[in-house]
């Protein structure tokens, strides 16, 4: 009897250090994957000399500084900037999807399902053809971000109806809403200059070769808030996986958690693609995959996915500049050509494994 009564209250102490073993292990990956990254490249610089040159800028002389005589600069100008954003990018992409899948009760949704993404590019893709084909990016940024708010808050306004918003109808005018944003893209795309047109191809793959530290000083702030609120919001997702109903007579307002769920998704999102283009699979693979790791508790999941989905990223940046000497492959094309068959692995893993969905 003793022994019985004794094993609930042990359980959550043994669940809570292997989530945090989980989450000590995905850190030290992304600190090592980002120490790699910052070593590679066309300037050879090693492990050392990157930990030396960090060490140099908060007034610690230890370790050797680059041997190579624009090392330093490129470093902090090219390498480390680029590093940043990936991680905050990332991190905030598979945040989106943990949230938006939490608001669903459905694993398999992800942020690219309200527009943000789409209404983005076409963003993007007006001020690339009105502005020329050497239009300054913090212009096509802007126009990106502005465009994906937008686009958000026409998904859910045209969803809203009697002062609720069902999740189907937001899924389904999502889709049209969708549709209809790639239909004015490829009217931009047929419209512009053979230049502006290849700008427009290319901002589409996504890429995070522009990236700047005035990049990262926008997106990281955002990613950090967004993160943060949906990190308050954890409780309040665990009991909408019980269902609309019983979270309500639990004391949710359900409305009002969509509303700021679709908030924060758009605003991680639409910083996000304003300023690497359009990148796919990482808000719906990483929480997925997380979530069969860590189980579905929203406390653990959603930095999981945050730190998940900032690895998955650093590693396709770094592929997207080893893969083929001399060359930036699109970021976009690399999630997709892998997060593609992972998924469908793990949908069928998930299927062997509940014998259909729930």
């Amino acid at each position: 009897m003793t022994a019985t009564t004794a094993t609930p209250a042990a359980a959550p102490p043994r669940r809570r250090l292997r989530g945090g073993a989980v989450l000590a292990a995905l850190a030290i990956a992304l600190v090592v994957l980002a120490l790699v990254s910052a070593c590679v490249g066309q300037v050879p610089t090693a492990p050392m000399e990157v930990i030396g040159s960090v060490l140099h800028r908060i007034g610690l002389d230890l370790g050797p500084m680059p041997a190579h005589p624009s090392g330093e600069v490129t470093l902090w100008q090219v390498r480390f900037p680029r590093v940043a954003l990936a991680i905050v990018v990332g991190a905030g992409l598979a945040c989106a999807g943990a949230l938006l899948q939490g608001v669903f009760a459905n694993p398999l949704a992800e942020p690219g399902v309200i527009g943000v993404s789409a209404g983005a590019a076409v963003g993007a893709s007006a001020v690339i053809v009105t502005g020329g084909a050497f239009v300054a990016g913090p212009s096509v940024a802007a126009a990106a971000f502005v465009a994906g708010l937008i686009t958000t808050a026409l998904v859910y306004l045209l969803a809203r109806s009697e002062g609720r918003t069902e999740v189907v109808t937001l899924v389904l005018t999502g889709i049209a809403i969708n549709a209809f944003a790639g239909g004015l893209i490829a009217y931009f795309t047929f419209a512009a200059s053979p230049a502006a047109r290849d700008q427009i191809v290319f901002w589409q793959l996504g890429s995070l070769n522009g990236a700047t530290w005035s990049s990262v000083a926008i997106v990281a702030p955002m990613a950090a808030v967004g993160i943060a609120v949906t990190m308050a919001m954890a409780t309040k997702l665990d009991l909408l996986a019980l269902g609309e109903s019983a979270a309500a007579h639990l004391g949710v307002n359900v409305e009002r958690v969509r509303q700021l769920a679709v908030v924060v998704v758009a605003l991680l999102v639409a910083s996000s693609v304003a300023f690497t283009g359009i990148i796919l699979f990482v808000g719906l693979v990483v929480p997925h995959l997380m979530r069969m790791i860590v189980g579905p508790g929203h406390r653990l999941l959603i930095p999981a996915s945050a730190l998940g989905g900032a690895i998955l990223l650093l590693a396709a940046d770094l592929g997207a500049r080893t893969l083929v000497p001399n060359a930036d492959l699109p970021l976009g094309m690399l999630t997709s050509l892998v997060g593609g068959p992972f998924f469908f692995w793990l949908l069928r893993r998930t299927r062997r494994q509940q014998g259909g969905w729930a």
